[in-house]
């Protein structure tokens, strides 16, 4: 059975070469995703990343050409997230792709939350992002 997904989407004032750069670099997840911490430290592999819940692991797919940046999460408590991520070139600006899956025994709040907490953390990726 197919699961519920809501795919967000932000346009942001950046190359996207320049947007791909950064969000792979898993050091920056603290400036604007939220929900993963307050710090990402390179291990083999991909990123730990300190949680309220313990340590997650996060890993990007391989470097690409395509702004494919999906990755998994590992999460303390067991069991991985797979999230799917793109970012777009439109001309000298960007489009970023976020898709939220509903998990198994999510409520409707939960899965809300977690949907407009994304929403959240790609505006503020869309602010550090934006040319002046």
């Amino acid at each position: 059975m197919m699961r519920e997904s809501r795919t967000l989407t932000v346009a942001i004032d950046c190359p996207a070469a320049e947007v791909y750069a950064f969000v792979a670099d898993g050091a920056n997840l603290p400036r604007w995703a939220a929900g993963l911490g307050t710090g990402a430290r390179p291990v083999e592999g991909g990123w730990e990343v300190p949680t309220e819940a313990g340590t997650a692991f996060l890993r990007y797919a391989d470097e690409n050409v395509f702004g494919v940046l999906d990755h998994t999460v590992r999460l303390p408590q067991g069991g991985e997230v797979y999230v799917p991520m793109r970012v777009i070139a439109d001309r000298e600006t960007s489009l970023v792709l976020f898709t939220v899956f509903r998990e198994a025994g999510m409520t409707d709040a939960q899965f809300a939350a977690d949907v407009q907490a994304v929403a959240h953390d790609l505006d503020t990726l869309a602010a550090l992002l934006r040319r002046v």
